[in-house]
């Protein structure tokens, strides 16, 4: 029999490995069995899962709002105590949406976008005749990867209104960097929305967008009633108005995933942010264009 070493070698290396185990399987329903699996509240089943969770992830509680949860899914979803996270108050400041890790980040060219070197995507590929000619071609972007263990919800980057979101159905790749840098145009088959929102006195068009993952197939947005998940069958293209301040919670994923942001030309990145480096929610990610002197 082969064992776990002879195979990582015939795969040729541990990253064949995890991309075989973590997108080489039924995603979409194992996805499902998870959604269903994750919400079961028999406190035995709970509580093994919640510790197989922490014994594979580096799980930290410590600064969840509460300590007893009444199942998996209850655990992934959870609230951090008022005040574990600050908020940058600089006012032309666009603060991070969520936890995270920075994947790719820079320029948008034309309207072509980098999900790993050598792996381009266009904005029409990822939002359809929405990403056409739209204010965020040669703007910024930046993939922000939220890992497993991480804090699951996201946030407004800016006192902002939401006026209406696209849901776009689609796969459940994994996205972590192994499965990015092996799989084309990877964000533009998951599941994802497109939340269109406006920021600053001069109303910048800005986008927020949540990607969808392997064992994450469902967004839930505080301005919907409904879940975005695989089995929503009503329009794509959902209106709704709605207004937050700068760090108001917006809605939250199942689990892990990514969100992508994109902001127009004169948009910079705040000191600190490269690839590679973690973020927290409400720190700050990129700075307003700046105001031209009057008088």
């Amino acid at each position: 029999m082969m064992t776990l070493k002879k195979l990582v070698h015939a795969l040729g290396s541990q990253e064949d490995l995890n991309f075989l185990l973590t997108n080489r399987i039924p995603r979409l329903a194992l996805t499902r069995f998870m959604g269903w699996f994750s919400q079961r509240t028999n406190p035995l089943v709970r509580d093994l899962s919640i510790a197989a969770w922490k014994s594979f992830a580096d799980l930290d509680l410590s600064e969840a709002k509460k300590q007893q949860f009444d199942s998996l899914h209850d655990c992934f979803i959870r609230e951090l105590k008022p005040g574990a996270r600050s908020i940058d108050s600089d006012p032309r400041t666009m603060t991070s949406p969520c936890d995270g890790i920075v994947g790719a980040m820079g320029r948008v060219e034309g309207d072509k976008v980098y999900q790993a070197k050598g792996f381009p995507y266009t904005l029409t590929d990822l939002l359809g005749p929405l990403g056409a000619n739209s204010p965020w071609q040669d703007g910024v972007f930046v993939t922000i990867r939220i890992t497993s263990s991480m804090y699951h919800r996201f946030h407004a980057p800016f006192d902002l209104r939401l006026h209406d979101v696209d849901y776009f159905a689609g796969d459940t790749w994994n996205v972590n960097p192994i499965a990015l840098k092996r799989v084309e145009k990877l964000f533009c088959k998951n599941e994802r929305a497109l939340l269109r929102v406006e920021v600053g006195e001069e109303r910048y068009p800005v986008a927020l967008v949540p990607v969808a993952a392997v064992l994450v197939a469902s967004i839930r947005l505080h301005a919907l009633s409904h879940l975005l998940d695989a089995r929503y069958e009503g329009p794509g293209h959902i209106d709704c108005d709605a207004s937050y301040t700068k760090g108001q919670e917006m809605g939250w994923f199942q689990h892990g995933s990514t969100i992508l942001v994109f902001a127009p030309k004169g948009f910079e990145f705040a000191p600190g942010i490269q690839e590679g480096s973690p973020l927290r929610m409400g720190q700050a990610l990129m700075k307003l264009p700046q105001l031209e002197a009057t008088g």
